[in-house]
């Protein structure tokens, strides 16, 4: 992620301001780059400004997605998530407990052919790799690694 002041440049171009709200969601997101969902930015939101209303995080979230400095993805059935590479790449996602995890894939190859577009005008392709992550395969159970993996990975 790039620095504040050239947040601040792009924003302005765009008409925007960088408001408080917004660079307190950019440095949180910088500081520990991972997929966190969009209400654990805002409790981590909420930690610093306690007056900050989910409609605002989900707002500066869209802000930053359409200057292209975060990209927002749902994987699966999951909840609609944070990914600080806005750039192509792939991920692992853990059916159990949900964890998301980029991992680097070789994408130009990925090409759908035309007789089989049936009309559409691709846009782009999402490559999610699914299985159980290494936490929640050492509990079979899935009682403890569960809720303290979600915790952990949520942030």
């Amino acid at each position: 992620m790039r620095d504040v002041d050239a947040l601040a440049a792009d924003l302005h171009a765009r008409g925007l301001r960088l408001t408080p709200q917004r660079q307190l969601i950019y440095s949180l997101l910088a500081e520990k780059p991972s997929h966190p969902t969009i209400e654990a930015v805002h409790e981590a939101v909420l930690a610093v400004l306690p007056t900050v209303s989910l409609r605002t995080v989900y707002q500066a979230l869209h802000d930053l997605e359409a200057i292209g400095e975060i990209s927002l993805v749902q994987v699966g059935n999951g909840p609609l998530r944070v990914d600080t590479r806005p750039e192509r790449h792939a991920h692992l996602r853990c059916t159990r407990c949900g964890w998301l995890q980029d991992v680097e894939v070789e994408l130009s190859g990925l090409v759908l052919p035309v007789e089989q577009r049936c009309g559409f005008a691709v846009e782009g392709a999402e490559v999610v790799f699914s299985g159980c992550c290494p936490m929640c395969a050492d509990d079979p159970q899935g009682r403890v690694a569960l809720r303290s993996h979600q915790k952990e990975n949520s942030d």
